[in-house]
Formats: structure tokens, sequence, C-alpha cells
């Protein structure tokens, strides 16, 4: 049932949840339409964070640094990992429930029959609170893809795209250059484009030479060595600073990359779900949102740091379009027991699906959960002191 004027934020999110049976429906038209509608002020600085892994990563540090710098920050990113407000944070707190409510208010107020999906009705209603906050800075960060994406209906002032790996397949094009092509989409004449990975897909180069973005390459226009270490878990996240600091630059922003204050503000930077890390009772927990081959790469790097005699034990669920065969490979060597459990959401990869795959390609069973609290019982039960627990995946 549709909302009305004053129902909380959970009858909202219900609602958004049956508008579109696959959640996504690429396109701008219909944000276009609205956004219209809503007649909404930009902040001076719109900078648009694209790419296949690390863009949470990077809206973060960006937000640290550019709120340390005296900057008043909003930041949209997806998915969120318990609270929807999550996806939209001012100033380095989460909407309230009423501010949010407000926003898909007033959305609904213009939209009159244009149909929009979940994640339109979220990013609208970031733009919505942003707007009437008065930030000077927005970071909005790219759902799917980039060129289709609900974010790219508002040009961006500089722009972040981390890297390019396969992911999202069914929607973006089945190899490298063709979903660089779809994320290359975000790039605007004259606007700064920055390319975070050494590995730089050709429709990259093609996509700025044709729009007449200013593109900016790692090595050749901006260095890696010499960045301090971020607080995020993983050698890589150098690189993914070493990117952000040249955006903030190239936006016009570089007060916050001042050298004593990144120095400061870069190794206290944390983000639930990246390599996040908590011990109870003799077992450390890992949590990571890894969710295509790329990304476990990455994950399987950061625990072949660690190597030890602890056992890993590892608790995955998948999206149904992602690489589960790509995704578990990686990953195998450092895990010795596999427990699948069914993601939220009309996407969700069934358990039984997820480890009948895992097993295919690992040549090892992997235990079936019925629901993600079965599957950290399971996890808890199979642990000993001193072993390693891996939730992942999407």
């Amino acid at each position: 049932m549709q909302p009305t004027r004053g129902s909380p934020l959970p009858a909202w999110l219900s609602w958004l949840e049956t508008l579109s049976p696959r959640e996504i429906d690429l396109g701008l038209e219909r944000v276009h339409a609205v956004l219209a509608r809503l007649d909404i002020e930009y902040a001076e600085h719109v900078l648009t964070i694209a790419g296949s892994n690390g863009k949470g990563s990077s809206v973060a540090m960006a937000a640290a640094l550019l709120s340390a710098a005296g900057w008043r920050v909003g930041a949209y990113t997806s998915p969120h990992i318990v609270a929807y407000n999550e996806r939209i944070v001012v100033d380095g707190t989460p909407a309230d429930d009423e501010t949010i409510v407000a926003a898909f208010e007033a959305i609904e107020a213009v939209r009159d029959d244009v149909p929009l999906t979940y994640f339109e009705y979220g990013t609208l209603a970031a733009l919505i609170v942003f707007a009437r906050a008065s930030l000077d800075v927005w970071l909005l960060e790219v759902g799917m893809g980039g060129r289709l994406d609900a974010v790219n209906a508002i040009d961006p002032t500089g722009v972040l795209i981390t890297n390019v790996s396969l992911d999202h397949c069914d929607w973006l094009g089945e190899d490298v250059e063709a979903i660089a092509a779809e994320k290359a989409g975000v790039m605007r004449r004259g606007v700064p484009v920055v390319f975070g990975d050494a590995d730089v897909p050709a429709a990259i180069l093609r996509n700025a030479q044709r729009t007449g973005a200013r593109l900016l390459l790692r090595e050749r226009d901006f260095p890696v060595d010499g960045v301090p270490r971020p607080g995020l878990a993983g050698e890589f996240q150098v690189s993914n600073a070493a990117a952000v600091l040249a955006l903030l630059d190239a936006a016009g922003l570089g007060a916050a990359t001042e050298p004593g204050l990144v120095a400061r503000v870069l190794p206290e930077v944390r983000l639930p779900g990246r390599g996040q890390r908590i011990e109870r009772d003799g077992i450390e927990w890992l949590f990571d949102v890894a969710h295509n081959p790329a990304a476990a790469d990455m994950l399987a790097q950061t625990l072949a740091a660690e190597l030890s005699d602890r056992r890993t034990i590892a608790i995955v669920a998948m999206l149904d379009d992602k690489d589960v065969e790509g995704f578990a490979r990686v990953l195998d060597v450092h895990v010795e027991l596999w427990i699948a459990t069914t993601a939220s959401g009309a996407r969700a990869l069934p358990a039984g699906e997820l480890a009948r795959r895992i097993a295919n390609v690992t040549g090892r069973p992997c235990l079936i959960a019925d629901s993600h609290e079965d599957a950290l019982e399971v996890a808890e039960t199979e642990a000993a002191t001193g072993d390693r627990i891996v939730v992942t995946g999407s």
C-alpha cells in the first residue's frame, strides 16, 4: 500500500521495494522529469564517484578530508549495511527518518505518473536532503555503471572512476571494454575525470577524447608513492587514496589535500563492511562487501598478508547477476569451509543454488544456511579459538 503523509520510513521503504520486481531499470528520462519539477539548487561542487570497486571507500576518504578542511559535505552511497539512513549522510551523520520521509513526500508531491525505481527514489531524496542542508560539496556514488545511472542525471564538477572490472555483466556488458564505456558515460566536457587504476581500458581514453573531458591518469598525472596509508584495510586503499587526492585537487578543493591534513586524516578513516574487523571470544570476524572476482582478489590479498595457522570460514551471499564461480575460485585458496545463505532482495541468489555453484568450482562441499542468523550460528559452532570468520558477498 502506498504510504500517506506522515507514514514512517519503514512503510516507505517497504512500498519502494514493490515498485520494480528487478529493482534495476536503467535510464535517465524518469529522473530528469522529476528533477525538473523539484527545481533543486545544486551545490557549488558535485563530485561523482563511479567504478567497479572502491567507490564507498573513496567517498569515505573524500568526505573525511573535505570535512577536515572545513567544507560541509553530503555523501550519497549504496547499498547500506544496517540501516537505510546510511545512504544519505550530512556532515558525517546519517539523515534521520523524518528528514528522509520529508524528501520522499516532496518527490510524491510532484511525481504524478512518472514511475521511479527504489534507487531512483533514493537518489532524488538524497539530492533534496542535501539541497535543504545548504552544503558545500555533494559526493554522489554511482549505483551501477554510469551512463544510465540515476546519479548521472546531475552534471558533476569532478569525477572519479576508481577502476573497471567484470561486474553486473547482465546489465553493462560482457567484457571490460563494454563496461568501461558505460562507466565513462559520467564524463562531461571540460570536467576533470580521474581514473584510479593503472590498467586503463581503451574505452576510457576514447570517451575522454570524444567528450572533451580532462582525463587524469595514475602515475602520468598523479603519483601513488608517498600517499599515507588509510585506516581502511588493504594495501590497495593507498591507490584509492591517491585517486581521491587527485580528484579533490583537480576539482578546485586543494585545501583538502594539504600534506599535514592528509597525514592526520587518512589513517583515521574507517568504513563498516570494508575490511571491518571484530574480535569476539577468541574468534576474528572480518566483514567485507567484496562481490566480484576483482574485489575477491583484493580480499584474498588481505587474507594472504595475515598468514597463520588460523582456519578461515567464509559466509557468503550473492545477487543473481554476480560471477559466483570467479569469486569463489579466487578466495578458495584461503577458505577451509564455505557457508552459503540468501541475500536480501528480489535479485538474491537462493542459498541452495549458490552452494551448488561454489561446490562445483571448489570441489568441496558448501554448507547451506536458511537465514543470515543461521549462517552466523553455524560459523560460530564450526570455529575454534584463533579461527577467522569472513562475512562477504553482496
